[in-house]
């Protein structure tokens, strides 16, 4: 199994392919595609395992299929984490694809 058979936009595809990234993770592999026809997903597995691109690039894909700049001062997607920690972690994470 490979990225472009989840479905993702070629944007995308393209920034995991930089980051060297073509294999998705069993949890990716069976999340992203659920996600992306726009089901609600719970997931578990153990760290490392690739959970913040498993919810992170549906949200990406989503947000680029939007035309529409976001408004000053107002979100367009929100993640929730408990920690400043898992917070700064995410959005590392998320910068890589973005």
């Amino acid at each position: 199994m490979t990225f472009d058979k989840l479905g993702l936009r070629p944007a995308l595809l393209a920034r995991l392919a930089e980051q060297n990234l073509t294999t998705p993770t069993p949890i990716q592999t069976r999340a992203i595609p659920e996600a992306l026809t726009g089901r609600d997903i719970m997931g578990l597995a153990q760290t490392g395992t690739g959970k913040t691109l498993a919810f992170g690039l549906p949200i990406a894909d989503a947000l680029l299929a939007q035309a529409a700049k976001c408004e000053p001062r107002s979100a367009r997607a929100l993640i929730l984490a408990p920690t400043r920690e898992l917070a700064k972690q995410i959005t590392d994470n998320l910068q890589l694809i973005l």
